[in-house]
């Protein structure tokens, strides 16, 4: 194609360091998660921290399937050359989905997630501890319902990631447009589907955690912390790849346009927020402001932490150009943006789960590690089945020749 002379049948090969080191990892949060369900006393916790992590791990692989959409629909030319990326993450989501329904069923089942309106008696008005609000909404929190709506969602997001990435498998078997029409047509359905859905997922699966409280921003804030991870996962396979001497194809321009959307959808994430809390904060209504006062009493050092985090490194870094340019800058940042999302959904699912017993420590840190030691073992290795690049996007010379 061109005068390039790129490798276009260049593939991963996931051995060696990286492989050890992701099995290394998933032996860790094993280790840590036997070491949490050894006590009775730290089952809560454990379950608190597999939710977050499991959430986390499905966001970001949501979010690849996303991305991918949101590409074809724009039709967008400058990301063609790196789409086996988010394609690996889409191809993971069902293993997603499978852990995330496991851990939130046997919450359910065991009380240790949902309690706040899961427990016997809260429905029942003969009941010492009826509860007429989770009564009023026991329409729609109750558990097969619940794990329905579950099913379905995820479900339905797990379809159209692997719908998507078989049809970029076929572009590059078969060539033509058919494959590209086809992946517009269905992203176009895909991406309503996941806009109206989305909210409703958070809504379940964090916001319910505390049922008594809500927020009609609580979806998008939940769609701003999945959306700006993914896109900083990306970033760091990305850039580790090239250091590794693959997508040689892959230049500053690349990286800028991966840098612009992360700068873009932090403050996205700030000003959802930051709009949260501020009609809270100024309003004073105690069924609202609840949910603030639980995190500035017990969690004040992570409130601020996921300002600093989340906020304050990414829009200061990232406000350079040359910054979004320089692999190592974009590396850091990421890292930190990755970091900055597991402490807004630690705030986000500790105080509706161990409220004031929360901790940090080995459950927490091995958690993660498992989880990312999980994560990497399976994007690695569903990015080594293909080659590297969409030799027939019909919009690949465009990325190849790249340049802001």
């Amino acid at each position: 194609m061109g005068t390039h002379n790129y490798n276009f049948t260049e593939q991963f090969e996931f051995t060696g360091k990286a492989k050890t080191l992701s099995i290394v990892a998933i032996v860790i949060g094993l280790a840590s998660i036997g070491y949490g369900f050894s006590d009775h006393g730290l089952h809560e916790r454990t379950f608190a921290n597999l939710l977050l992590m499991a959430y986390y791990f499905a966001c970001v692989c949501m979010s690849g399937a996303f991305f991918l959409a949101v590409q074809f629909v724009a039709q967008a030319g400058w990301s063609a050359s790196i789409l086996r990326v988010p394609q690996a993450m889409a191809k993971v989501l069902p293993i997603a989905v499978v852990i995330l329904i496991a851990i939130i069923g046997a919450g359910l089942y065991t009380h240790n997630l949902y309690h706040h309106w899961n427990a016997p008696g809260l429905t029942d008005p003969t009941d010492p501890n009826y509860d007429k609000l989770i009564d009023g909404k026991s329409a729609f929190l109750n558990v097969p319902f619940f794990l329905a709506r579950q099913v379905i969602f995820l479900g339905v997001y797990c379809f159209f990631a692997l719908l998507l990435s078989k049809l970029s498998t076929n572009e590059d078997l078969e060539g033509g447009l058919t494959s590209y029409n086809k992946s517009f047509k269905y992203s176009c359905i895909f991406l309503v589907i996941y806009g109206f859905t989305t909210p409703i997922f958070a809504f379940d699966t964090v916001m319910s955690l505390e049922a008594h409280w809500f927020s009609t921003m609580f979806g998008w804030y939940n769609f701003a912390a999945m959306w700006v991870s993914s896109l900083a996962t990306m970033a760091v396979i990305i850039i580790l790849l090239r250091k590794a001497g693959y997508m040689q194809w892959v230049n500053n321009s690349h990286l800028h346009n991966l840098g612009q959307f992360i700068f873009g959808f932090s403050i996205f994430w700030t000003y959802v927020w930051f709009a949260q809390f501020m009609l809270i904060y100024y309003a004073n209504m105690p069924e609202e402001t609840v949910y603030f006062y639980k995190r500035f009493e017990f969690y004040k050092f992570w409130f601020y932490l996921n300002l600093v985090m989340n906020f304050l490194a990414p829009v200061l870094l990232l406000m350079d150009r040359d910054n979004k340019r320089h692999e190592n800058i974009l590396l850091g940042v990421s890292i930190v943006v990755l970091c900055g999302h597991w402490v807004d959904y630690y705030q986000m699912i500790m105080p509706g789960t161990v409220e004031e017993h929360n901790g940090f420590g080995i459950i927490e840190i091995g958690t993660a590690i498992g989880f990312v030691g999980l994560f990497t073992f399976t994007v690695l290795s569903a990015l080594s089945k293909s080659p590297l690049i969409a030799k027939n996007h019909p919009l690949l010379e465009e990325s190849l020749n790249h340049q802001l």
